[in-house]
Parts: C-alpha cells; structure tokens; sequence
C-alpha cells in the first residue's frame, strides 16, 4: 500500500535577528490512507510547525528541508498552483481556536462555501445543498448556516472548521490541537466526530495535542517529539502503556488516569525546562532533564532504534535512547 504521508528528514529553521533557530530536527513521519497518527509533546516541541510544513503554511522567514510527499507527491517542490489545488481539497487543516479562524463578519455558511466555490468541487447550483450537508454531517442543523460565528458555541464553531475541512472530500486532515480549550464533554463529542469520519470516509488524519489521553483515544499510532525531533514512535497503545524514551515516559506520568486502580498517584511533573533550540546540549538533548542518563548519553546524540524487534529484525516501535539501541552499536 502506497502511503498516504510520507513525511522524510524534515528540517525547519526560522531566521531571526540573532540568527537561525531549529525547530524541527530531522521528522520522519508516515500514515497509510484511513490511519490516525498521533503527534504528540509539550508547548514548544515542534509539533505545529510540523503541522504548517506539510502544506508550506509558514511564514518566508523558515527554512525547510527535506520532502513531504503527500500520495507521492512532493508538497515541498510543487509549483504555486498545483499547491494551491491540494489545499483544502487533498489535505486541510483544523486550526486550534475556531473563533480566531473564522471570519466574525461573515456567516458560516459563506466559510463552508468558499473552499467548494475556489476548487469547483460541486456546480455552484448545488452549493448551498453541500453546505447543508456538511453541517449535518458535523451533527449541526442546516439553519445554522445563516449564522455568524459569534451566535455559535466554541464546540459548534469547531464543529463549523470541521466541516470547511471536509468541503472538498480531502484524502488528510490534520487537526492542529482541534479540542484545546474545550470542555470535556465537547471535547469527547469533538474527538468521536472526527474518529466516525476516519471510519466513514477513510480519510487519513494527523493529530496534533500535547493531550496523551485525546491521542490514547483517537490514534492507531503515536509520535512522540521533544526539541523538534521524534524521539518515539509505535502503536498507540504501546507507547502510551510501556514508553521506551523517558521523555514518553515522563509526558505520561504527567497526566492522571482516572479509572485505572494501579496508578492512583497524582501526576508528576518533568523537573527542568526545555533545551534552547538555538543552543542546545551537547549529545542528547533530552540528558540534562533525563532520570536516566548515564555518561554516554552526553556525546550521543541516538537515532531512532527498534524497541524489542522481532526475529525478522523488524519492530512497530522505535525510540531514540542509548538504553534501547541495539548492542554492537558502539553506545552501550
């Protein structure tokens, strides 16, 4: 099966006065048509830039490396008006924060619109009748087209962005942190929208949250970043019930699990901050803030290693520490 992401060595630096700043280290991501990745890791870890690397949504001053083929195609290298047709109708995006998204003078059936009247999707006849669907779709009456952003609720205007991205049938949705600053319950209406979607249309969908738990219960798999590189990545359910880094580890033991009789400890914090992206650590950057590590790990900056391969060599999960890499590879 052909991916339907192919993200490969992904480098972003941003430009600023004092210089050039990393923020993304070298990304390799993958996702199969249907799939659900996570993309997980705390404010700062790179996770959104990936996000706006995969369709060029950055500003002029990042400098970005590397190929994102979205069904064989390379985002990166395309011209101008082959990446403005893939926009909204190959791939679209769910931003965080619908209210700041959405145009406050115009009324939402107008929004949906747009995308199908830019790409030619459906006759222009037949517009207001695929507005009407894809807010049905989306569990919202179609009168609500008539309304401005304002007489909608956080989770119906999210409801409303859901729908926009839907507009023209894409084959991959990212959802850039989708349920931030929702309530629960509207988060858990938000999350098993987006999941009947998946399941209906077999649309691809990346998952941006630095919420383990919306990941846990959404994704197939899971990434996990830390100072703009990925540091593990596998099935959901392993990486969030065994992690193999410690920085996986330490991002689930910040987060309480309600209901589970073996961990009624309340949630721990990671000691430390961040490394600068302009200047950090030699070695791994995650040493300085690492339970674990050990002298190796202050010249050895690991790649991403197999955690318990099979005896074909092979693993779903990989992890970037000296504690999992293979013996015979010069670090242990």
């Amino acid at each position: 099966m052909t991916s339907l992401l192919d993200v490969r060595d992904l480098h972003v630096t941003y430009r600023s006065g004092g210089g050039e700043v990393p923020a993304v280290r070298g990304v390799d991501l993958s996702l199969d048509p249907g799939g659900t990745l996570g993309l997980a890791g705390e404010s700062g870890s790179g996770k959104s830039t990936v996000a706006l690397a995969l369709l060029r949504l950055l500003p002029e001053t990042a400098r970005v490396t590397g190929a994102v083929e979205l069904a064989g195609e390379d985002v990166l290298t395309m011209r101008w008006g082959r990446l403005r047709a893939v926009r909204w109708s190959e791939a679209a995006i769910v931003f965080q924060g619908a209210m700041h998204s959405l145009n406050p003078v115009r009324r939402v059936g107008e929004q949906i619109a747009e995308p199908l009247l830019i790409h030619r999707t459906v006759p222009r006849e037949r517009v207001g009748d695929r507005v009407a669907e894809l807010l049905e779709q989306v569990g919202l009456p179609a009168s609500r087209a008539a309304d401005h952003p304002h007489q909608l609720s956080g989770g119906q205007r999210q409801r409303v962005m859901i729908a926009m991205a839907l507009a023209c049938e894409p084959r991959l949705i990212v959802a850039d942190e989708a349920t931030t600053a929702l309530d629960v319950m509207i988060q858990a209406q938000i999350l098993a929208l987006l999941k009947r979607l998946v399941a209906e249309h077999g649309i691809g969908m990346l998952m941006i949250s630095h919420d383990l738990s919306v990941l846990a219960d959404t994704c197939d798999r899971v990434a996990v970043m830390y100072a703009g590189r990925v540091v593990e990545e596998g099935p959901a359910r392993e990486v969030m019930g065994a992690p193999a880094h410690p920085y996986a580890a330490a991002l689930g033991a910040a987060f309480p699990r309600i209901g589970d009789p073996a961990s009624r400890r309340a949630p721990r914090g990671l000691p430390g901050d961040p490394p600068d992206p302009a200047d950090p650590p030699p070695g791994c950057v995650f040493r300085p803030r690492c339970p674990v590590a050990e002298e190796v790990c202050a010249t050895v900056d690991p790649p991403l290693w197999p955690v318990a391969p099979d005896a074909g060599g092979r693993s779903p999960r990989r992890a970037a520490c000296v504690h999992v890499g293979p013996v015979g590879e010069g670090v242990r």
